[in-house]
C-alpha cells in the first residue's frame, strides 16, 4: 500500500533550530536547523518506510489571508539569519535524499499539504502529516494521521479523528472553531479576548461551532457574553484565518512524490559539505552496486608465520601502513598489528608474527628510514612500537597530522572521519567496530582484518589528495620541513624519559602533607572548629554565616566557594589566604606527588611523557600522560617538586634554555611597532619599556606597581584581553582599565594598527595564519551574535603571534635535534615545556652545549627583532632554573 509523508518545512525547520544549540561548518554556515530536520528524515524513513515523500514550504511572507487581515502573523519576529541561510541547504538536502519539496506564490506550506491530503483521501491513500503547528489537527481523518512534534523534534504525537477525540472531544473540523474562539498569539490571530483553550473546549462541547457559540450568546452570562458578543466578528475571522485551505490550484501529481530510497553518494556529499560525521559514521553509504562491488573485492591478506617470510618479497610495493593501537598512553599500550597496503592489496600482520623469527625481514624493513611510505599517527606507532622492541622509520607521510594542519579545529582527526570528509568510503570508526568503553573488544579475525586492510588502502588513498591540499593552502613546507620531522623528534624525547628519584619525591609528599596539616590545624583555629575545608557547603557556612564575611556570588546551592571568590576575600580576613594555600598545597599533593609517582615506569625509572601534536589550535604541544607542562612553578613548594628529576648517567648536568619573551617579540615583528621594536633591540626591560610610555614617566620613576601593571597589559595584548579581563587581573574597575588599554594602544600605534587590519583579514579570507603559514580557521568572525564573534575577533588577533611563537621552538627543537647528530653529541633533549627545553648533558659537552642550544634557538627563525634565549645547569631541573 503506499504511503505518502507530507511535512510542514518551515513549522519543522523553526522548531529544530530553536531545539538545538547553534551550530555550524568549518565554513561558517550555521547548520543546527538542517541537522535537526536531518535526523528527522532519516528516523522517518526508517520506521515509517514511505513510499511518497514531499516538503511543503511556504514561497512568502505575504498570502491571500493577509487581504483580508493585514496583521496575520504580525507578531511575529523577523527570522535570525543564522536560519533563513538555512533555507538554501535544507533544500540541497533535500534533492540529495531524494525527497520532492514545493512551494507556491500566495500560499503557505499547510495550504499544500491540506490540498494534498484532500486528494490522497480521494484516492485511499496513506498519509502521515509531520508539522509543529496544532492547526494541521483540521486535516486528520481515516486516512491522514497527524504527527505533531514535541520537545523540539526530537518526539512525536500521533493524531488521527479517535486520538483528537480523546484529547479534546471534538472532530477534526472543530479544530478551527476552537482556534477562532481562543485564538493564536503565534500567527497574531486575535480570537475572543480572554477565552483560553479551557473555556474554548467548553463552549464547543456545549454548542458544536463558532456559529452556534456566537448565535447562543444570550445564554452566556456575565463578562462571557459581553466578549463574546463584542468580538464575534473576530472570532468569525479568526475561524477563517485557521481555516487550511484546501483548493490551492497546483499541478503537482503523486508520481513526482515518489520516494526510491536515498542515493548513497549525493546524500555522503551532502553530509561532507555540512561537516555531520556523526551521520556519516552511523549510515552505510556503500550502496550502490559499484561500491558493494568494490566492498566485497577488499580481501585482506592475513599473514601468519607461515605465509609472512614468503611475502616479504613483495614488501617493496607497499605505499602505506596503519599499525593499531589499542589505548591512550602510546607508552602503556597494546599494539595489535600493523597493515600493509601495495597499490593492489592488503596485507594484516598480528603483532605475535611481527616478534616472530618468520618476521624478521618485516621488523627490518619498518626500520630502514630509506623507505618512503605513508601512514596515520606516526609519532604514537613509534612509540607503541618500540615498547615492543620494533623499530619505526621512514614514515614520510602522516595523514592525521596533514588533516590537523589543514584545519586545526575539526573535530575529530580519525582515520575514518578524514576518509569520509574526502570522500573515500568503506573506513569505520573503531567505535564501531570494537565497541566503546566496557563494551571494547577486538572483533573476529576476519573483521579485524578487513577493518585493518581498509585503514591501510584509505591511506594511500588519502595521501595524494592531503597533498594536494597542503598546496593548495601554502602549508607543504610547514607539513615536511617542520611537523614531520617533529614528530620524529618527540618520539625519541618519549622513548629516552626524564629519570625520576621517586624516593626524593615520596620525602617531598611527606613535607607537603605535613605543612597540609599545620594549615588545616591553622584554618580550625581560626574557624572556630572544625568542619570539613573541602565542602564548600560548609565552608561557605564558616566563611559568610559564621565569619559574616561578605556574599560575592551565590550559586544554586549556596554560597560561592571558587578561587575568584577567595582571592577578592584576602585582604578581609587572615583565614582566606590560608585557605587558598591550603588549596594549592593540596593539589600539588594529589596532582603532581601522587600523580607523578604513578606514572614513573618500573622498567626504566623514568617518566615518559607524551606529546601530542594534533590538539591545539594554536599549533602548540599538548604534554599527556603525565602532564609535565603544568607543574605550577609560583609555589616554592611547586618548584620543588623540579628537583626530583635529574640526569639518567652519573656525573650529567641539566641544561635548561628558556625564550625570553617570545611572545612579544613576535608581537612586535608583526606589528612593525616602533616602540616595541626599539626596547628588544636595545634590550631593555619589555615591562619596564611600557610602564614608561604609558605612564608617560622616567625609567627611574617606574615602581613595582607600574611594571605590574604593563606586564598585564603587555600579556593581556598578545591574548586579546579585555577591560573585564585586566580589571580582574589587576583588580581595579573596568573604567580604569578601559582606559589603561587605550592609553596602551595610543602608545603602539603598530600594535592598534596590527589588531585591526588582522580582524579586517580574517572577516575577508575566513582564517589568519602564523609567519611558517599556519592556519586557523575562524568560521564566527562573521556571525550576527556578539560573544560569538568577539572571541573570534580575540583569537585572530592572538593566533598569529601564539602559532608563531609555537612554530619557532618546534622549528628550534627539529635544528637542534639535527645539530645534536651532525656534532655526534651523546647529549639528550628530554622535555619541551611552553618556551623552555630541557636537555641532559654529559660534563665534556657542557661548553659546546651553552653555546650551541641558545645559538640554534635564538636563529630559529629569522625576525625584525632579535630572539633572546637564556640558559642555565645543574644538577637537577629546578637548580637549572
Amino acid at each position: 500500500m503506499s504511503k505518502l509523508i507530507l511535512i510542514d518545512g518551515n513549522s519543522i525547520a523553526n522548531r529544530a533550530f530553536y531545539a538545538l544549540p547553534l551550530l555550524s561548518n568549518s565554513s561558517g554556515l550555521h547548520t543546527n536547523a538542517v541537522y535537526g530536520f536531518t535526523t528527522m528524515l532519516l528516523k522517518l524513513i526508517e520506521e515509517q518506510k514511505p513510499t511518497h515523500f514531499m516538503v511543503a514550504f511556504d514561497a512568502g511572507k505575504i498570502t491571500f489571508r493577509h487581504k483580508d487581515y493585514k496583521e496575520y502573523k504580525g507578531g511575529r519576529a523577523k527570522t535570525p539569519p543564522e536560519l533563513s541561510e538555512q533555507f538554501p541547504l535544507l533544500k540541497d538536502l533535500l534533492q540529495a535524499f531524494g525527497i520532492s519539496q514545493f512551494e507556491l506564490e500566495g500560499y503557505e506550506a499547510d495550504d499544500i499539504i491540506g490540498t494534498l491530503t484532500r486528494l490522497a483521501d480521494d484516492q485511499g491513500i496513506e498519509v502521515l502529516v509531520v508539522t509543529g503547528d496544532k492547526d494541521m489537527l483540521q486535516l486528520a481523518s481515516s486516512q491522514v494521521t497527524i504527527a505533531l512534534t514535541r520537545k523540539g523534534i526530537s518526539e512525536v504525537e500521533l493524531y488521527d479523528p479517535g486520538a483528537i477525540e480523546e484529547k479534546y472531544g471534538l472532530q477534526p473540523l472543530q479544530i478551527i472553531d476552537l482556534k477562532g474562539l481562543m485564538g493564536d498569539s503565534s500567527d497574531n490571530i486575535p480570537g475572543i479576548p480572554g477565552v483560553g483553550e479551557k473555556t474554548a473546549l467548553k463552549l464547543l462541547h456545549q454548542y458544536g461551532s463558532v456559529e452556534q457559540v456566537l448565535e447562543h450568546s444570550d445564554e452566556l452570562k456575565g463578562k462571557m457574553k459581553e466578549k463574546v458578543q463584542a468580538h464575534s466578528e473576530d472570532a468569525r475571522m479568526s475561524k477563517e484565518l485557521a481555516t487550511i485551505y484546501r483548493e490551492v490550484p497546483m499541478e503537482l501529481t503523486l508520481d513526482e512524490m515518489v520516494f526510491n530510497g536515498s542515493e548513497g553518494q549525493a546524500l555522503a556529499a551532502m553530509f561532507q559539505k555540512l561537516e555531520f560525521k556523526s551521520l556519516l559514521d552511523k549510515m552505510d553509504f556503500a550502496s550502490s552496486d559499484v561500491e558493494e562491488e568494490a566492498a566485497a573485492e577488499l580481501d585482506c591478506i592475513l599473514l601468519d608465520e607461515h605465509s609472512a617470510a614468503e611475502w616479504t618479497g613483495k614488501l617493496q610495493k607497499v605505499t602505506a601502513i596503519y599499525v593499531e593501537v589499542i589505548g591512550d598512553n602510546p607508552h602503556h599500550s597494546d599494539v595489535v598489528g600493523i597493515s600493509f597496503y601495495d597499490g593492489e592489496a592488503s596485507y594484516y600482520a598480528p603483532l605475535e608474527v611481527l616478534q616472530s623469527k618468520e618476521g624478521t625481514a618485516i621488523r627490518e624493513w619498518l626500520a630502514d628510514p630509506a623507505k618512503q611510505v605513508a601512514s596515520y599517527d606516526v609519532h604514537r606507532a613509534d612509540v607503541a612500537l618500540s615498547w615492543q622492541g620494533i623499530e619505526l622509520k621512514g614514515c614520510s607521510f602522516d595523514v592525521q597530522l596533514a588533516s590537523y594542519l589543514l584545519d586545526p579545529t575539526e573535530a575529530s582527526h580519525s582515520l575514518a572521519a578524514i576518509a569520509s570528509k574526502f570522500s573515500i568510503r568503506g573506513l569505520k570508526e573503531d567505535e564501531i567496530v570494537y565497541g566503546k568503553g566496557a563494551k571494547f573488544k577486538l572483533p573476529d579475525i576476519q573483521t579485524l582484518k578487513d577493518h585493518m586492510g581498509r585503514k591501510a588502502e584509505g591511506i594511500a588513498k588519502l595521501t595524494p589528495i592531503l597533498e594536494q591540499e597542503l598546496e593548495k593552502g601554502e602549508m607543504t613546507d610547514l607539513f615536511h620541513g617542520l611537523e614531520m620531522p617533529l614528530s620524529s623528534v618527540l618520539g625519541g624525547m618519549e622513548k629516552q624519559g626524564i629519570l625520576v628519584h621517586s624516593e626524593e619525591l615520596r620525602t617531598l609528599g611527606g613535607e607537603l602533607n605535613e605543612r597540609i596539616q599545620d594549615l588545616v590545624a591553622t584554618i580550625y583555629d581560626l574557624a572556630g572548629g572544625e568542619f570539613n575545608i573541602n565542602s564548600p557547603k560548609q565552608l561557605g557556612e564558616v566563611l559568610f554565616d559564621k565569619l559574616q564575611l561578605p556574599v560575592i556570588k551565590k550559586t544554586k546551592t549556596g554560597y560561592s566557594t571558587d578561587a575568584e571568590v577567595l582571592e577578592k576575600l584576602a585582604s578581609r580576613h587572615e583565614i582566606v589566604q590560608h585557605l587558598l594555600t591550603y588549596r594549592q598545597l593540596a593539589k600539588l599533593q594529589s596532582t603532581y606527588i601522587e600523580g607523578l609517582l604513578k606514572e614513573v615506569n618500573e622498567q626504566t625509572g623514568k617518566i615518559h611523557t607524551y606529546y601530542k601534536q594534533t590538539i591545539a589550535a594554536t599549533g602548540r604541544l599538548s604534554s599527556q600522560y603525565p602532564n609535565l607542562q603544568n607543574i605550577p612553578i609560583r609555589l616554592e613548594e611547586g618548584r620543588k617538586i623540579r628537583k626530583v628529576f635529574v640526569p639518567s648517567e652519573p656525573g650529567w648536568k641539566i641544561l635548561a634554555a628558556d625564550y625570553s619573551q617570545i611572545e612579544l617579540r613576535v608581537l612586535a615583528h608583526i606589528s612593525q611597532d616602533e616602540k616595541l621594536m626599539e626596547a628588544f633591540h636595545h634590550n631593555m626591560d619589555i615591562h619596564t619599556k611600557t610602564a614608561m610610555d604609558v605612564f608617560g614617566v622616567a625609567e627611574s620613576d617606574v615602581d613595582s606597581n607600574m611594571r605590574r601593571s604593563a606586564k598585564a597589559v603587555n600579556f593581556g595584548i598578545v591574548y586579546g584581553i579585555s577591560d573585564y579581563g585586566l580589571s580582574q587581573n589587576l583588580d581595579i574597575t573596568r573604567a580604569e582599565a578601559a582606559k589603561f588599554i587605550e592609553q596602551y594602544f595610543s602608545v603602539f600605534q603598530g600594535v592598534r594598527g596590527y589588531m585591526e587590519e588582522i580582524v579586517q583579514k580574517a572577516r575577508k579570507d575566513g582564517y589568519v595564519t602564523t609567519l611558517l603559514q599556519r592556519r586557523r580557521y575562524l568560521p564566527e568572525i562573521n556571525a550576527s551574535n556578539y560573544n560569538l564573534r568577539s572571541f573570534a575577533e580575540r583569537t585572530a588577533m592572538n593566533t598569529p603571534i601564539q602559532g608563531t611563537a609555537a612554530d619557532i621552538i618546534k622549528l628550534a627543537m627539529v635544528q637542534l635535534a639535527e645539530r645534536i647528530k651532525e656534532e655526534k653529541l651523546e647529549s639528550r633533549m628530554l622535555l619541551q615545556v611552553h618556551d623552555e627545553l630541557v636537555f641532559e648533558v654529559p660534563e665534556a659537552e657542557l661548553e659546546m652545549m651553552e653555546r650551541l642550544v641558545p645559538e640554534t634557538m635564538e636563529q630559529a627563525l629569522k625576525l625584525d627583532v632579535p630572539l633572546r634565549a637564556d640558559v642555565s645547569i645543574g644538577d637537577n631541573w629546578y637548580e637549572a632554573k
